[in-house]
């Protein structure tokens, strides 16, 4: 059986917004090429075509994903234009324009499991459904969860920084918002930080089932948690159904254009005293999110860099 190549222009800034988009869509894997150098753990990790020679960053990038014969291509294609358009507010995606090939059959979804193995977030273990976990492990906190459920495993950079900044900071029957929340996993490991209560949002209803799952499968009960569909920037609806001044923490894991927008209407969220983590953010737009939380009147109190990543953590003012 061979499959159906989809290649799509965009630019670097928009690959990981893209990449998501497309896996929450439901479609794996994905390739993606640009002349950005790799780090050693991207290299090990990713799924990528690495080319020689590229010649120094142009900005533009091709991630390409792949359909099989029999599936309705026409009604997934119009859902990731539409997705891209939907994009196009909160960043540049570039071009955006979609060639179709075919490929020979390749086990994507498999193919999965020669990347993703398990790791640990300083003493955290994060480990697949296929691996097993070693018996010297057993003592340890293990968090189960697989790629291709919803973006989000915890082996980027910028879900490391926020994995670190709530544990620092959250305290004990916390109440918790995590602003696209993908695969719930900021959410689960606040809870198993010792946090009473997370409410993720997420644009994609992918979303739903994944933190379902993955709660689930890690022990968690659903009276302490929910997700919740829609855009929080926008959206008096969502807004008000997330709830004023009643979270301590609210993380937000998203790219620095989406994080311009959201962090003055994220402030009515959070308590006095509340903390925002962020991150996300590619070390070049550092600048931007910090003068957007100080103009928000936060306090900044940390700045944490992880590779070419950002983490900001802020503190709204006691009453």
């Amino acid at each position: 059986m061979k499959w159906n190549k989809f290649k799509l222009k965009t630019r670097t800034e928009a690959e990981d917004i893209i990449s998501s988009t497309l896996m929450e869509i439901g479609i794996q894997g994905i390739e993606i090429e640009d002349k950005v150098p790799l780090t050693a753990m991207e290299k090990e990790q990713m799924f990528v075509d690495i080319l020689p020679d590229n010649g120094p960053d142009d900005g533009i990038a091709y991630i390409s994903f792949y359909l099989e014969e029999e599936e309705d291509k026409e009604e997934i294609l119009a859902t990731v234009r539409r997705e891209l358009e939907e994009l196009r507010a909160f960043i540049d995606i570039g071009e955006g324009s979609i060639e179709e090939s075919q490929t020979e059959d390749v086990d994507w979804v498999n193919n999965w499991k020669k990347y993703f193995h398990q790791f640990y977030v300083d003493d955290v273990l994060i480990i697949p459904s296929w691996e097993e976990v070693k018996p010297e492990d057993e003592d340890k906190m293990i968090i189960h969860i697989d790629p291709g459920t919803a973006f989000g495993t915890g082996m980027h950079e910028t879900t490391q920084l926020c994995i670190r900044a709530i544990r620092k900071y959250v305290t004990e029957g916390a109440e918790v918002l995590d602003v696209g929340c993908g695969s719930g996993i900021l959410g689960m490991l606040a809870l198993k930080f010792g946090a009473g209560h997370s409410l993720g949002t997420d644009l994609d209803p992918c979303a739903i089932d994944a933190t379902h799952e993955n709660m689930e499968v890690n022990g968690i009960r659903k009276d302490q948690y929910e997700v919740m569909i829609g855009n929080i920037i926008d959206d008096t609806t969502v807004q008000d159904a997330v709830g004023y001044e009643k979270y301590d923490i609210v993380a937000a894991n998203i790219l620095a254009e989406v994080l311009v927008p959201l962090t003055p209407v994220i402030l009515h969220q959070l308590k006095p005293g509340g903390i925002y983590i962020t991150s996300g953010i590619i070390d070049d737009k550092e600048t931007k999110v910090v003068e957007t939380v100080k103009v928000a009147g936060l306090e900044v109190l940390e700045v944490n860099h992880q590779g070419e990543w950002v983490s900001v953590v802020a503190r709204k003012a006691k009453r």
